[in-house]
């Protein structure tokens, strides 16, 4: 009796897992994609340009607006390849989460945020999950590709869909795939980036592989969430470590009277056991900013000390005042302090050429000047008015006249359409914390 039973729930696995194998591979899935920031985008787009009908999700009223009228706001995504798929009909996008009673695949790409205290914020990702779980039937593929630590998707997401009484692997599949966009460079393809992809079983793991397969050329599955979980806390721990081994560098410089940005270049030139060092006013990079704390606060709640991390944690931490001890620095020279001084701060973003300023150093660094006396304006393209402690601060033009006003004019991020040449003509002292001015040798120009 018993193997009769067996036979039949694994028949109907069978069933369910060919069906939905089948729909993905004649393009009639219908695909959903939860956060429609600078990941989910980019994904809900390349799937729609692959054939599939997608729909994208978001809280923000405004991006459901962008999308559906074909404007991009993430780099990366052409209006032109935007509007081209919302126009024939295969990508749109909605505030309402009902919608996904009706989708195929569902893939969650929600921010995880710190909270004040430095934790790790589930909220959205939980808040996802459980719109989810509201609209969960058997056959569908939920794949997790947020920003989170190992163990996330097995004992936060999947206790969650269950409660609907459906069953993991056999009702339904879920999956996690870190995203490895790079938030720095544009010059590789999300279908040249290779998709590490880890169920909670195998045929999970099978599904979410065959899913990403439709539009990236290699897909990496590995035996586990937990195991693809590791493999983005390893990728963003040596991004963050470089970064903040960079910025220990340019503060060892300082003292042996050392060029920053020559010593980095040079490094790199190594064509073996080399990598590429940036230093900045802190690992602003999003995700790089939050995950080193994640990731100690994880391996804390599992007794592990993780001593390197904390320590590049507190490293990177110090990076903001550093900077403003180096706008002072650069003041004194000119016989001039923080107090009083016009500050002209390039880019608010947290990374170039685009809008995000969530965990962006240039907030903190504008907050400590303000502390300073400073008067502070900024310029940035992407970010026109930003609020920080109440105050309502709005993006001005970087006219020579306004350049040449300001006592100190500091580049933290270097968005592509800054005039660099026009900046440093016309900026009375220039401090490049982004290593943009490194081919101009004008006195006015210092390195961090």
């Amino acid at each position: 009796m018993g193997l009769r039973v067996d036979t039949v729930a694994e028949k109907r696995l069978n069933y369910v897992q060919r069906a939905l194998e089948k729909k993905i591979r004649n393009r009639s899935a219908k695909l959903g994609v939860i956060g429609l920031g600078y990941v989910g985008l980019p994904l809900a787009t390349g799937l729609a340009q692959k054939g599939f009908r997608v729909t994208g999700i978001d809280i923000d009223g405004g991006k459901v607006e962008s999308v559906n009228a074909g404007i991009s706001y993430v780099l990366g995504v052409p209006n032109e390849s935007l509007c081209s798929v919302v126009r024939s009909g295969a990508m749109r996008a909605t505030q309402s989460f009902a919608t996904v009673e009706s989708l195929d695949t569902i893939s969650i790409c929600v921010p995880t945020p710190l909270r004040k205290t430095k934790d790790p914020d589930l909220s959205y990702i939980m808040a996802a999950v459980e719109a989810v779980h509201n609209h969960l039937r058997p056959g569908k593929l939920i794949v997790l590709e947020s920003t989170t630590y190992p163990g996330t998707t097995r004992k936060v997401v999947l206790p969650i869909l269950e409660k609907s009484g459906l069953k993991a692997g056999r009702d339904f599949f879920l999956a996690y795939s870190p995203q490895r966009a790079d938030p720095v460079k544009t010059t590789y393809r999300m279908r040249d980036i290779p998709k590490i992809v880890g169920g909670i079983t195998p045929r999970c793991t099978a599904l979410a592989a065959l899913l990403y397969h439709q539009f990236v050329d290699r897909i990496i599955p590995v035996s586990s969430s937990e195991s693809a979980e590791m493999i983005r806390f390893l990728e963003s721990t040596f991004r963050s470590v470089d970064i903040v081994l960079a910025n220990e560098v340019a503060r060892m410089c300082l003292k042996f009277n050392a060029e920053v940005w020559e010593v980095l270049e040079a490094v790199k030139s190594k064509p073996f056991d080399g990598v590429s060092f940036y230093s900045g006013p802190r690992v602003g990079l999003d995700h790089y900013a939050v995950d080193p704390y994640y990731r100690n606060w994880k391996t804390r709640m599992n007794e592990f000390e993780p001593r390197l991390l904390e320590i590049a944690a507190i490293i990177d931490s110090q990076m903001p005042a550093f900077t403003v001890s180096r706008i002072a620095d650069a003041l004194n020279k000119s016989k001039k302090s923080l107090n009083g001084s016009h500050i002209l701060v390039l880019g608010i973003a947290h990374t170039s050429d685009t809008t995000h300023i969530h965990e962006s150093p240039s907030l903190e660094i504008v907050r400590a000047l303000y502390d300073k006396g400073s008067v502070v304006s900024y310029s940035d393209p992407h970010v026109l008015s930003v609020e920080l402690d109440g105050r309502t601060l709005t993006s001005t033009a970087t006219t020579p006249d306004i350049l040449s006003s300001a006592d100190c004019v500091v580049i933290l991020t270097d968005h592509s359409a800054f005039d660099y040449p026009t900046i440093v003509a016309q900026s009375q002292l220039v401090l490049d914390c982004r290593n943009v001015l490194r081919k101009y040798r004008a006195e006015n120009v210092i390195a961090l």
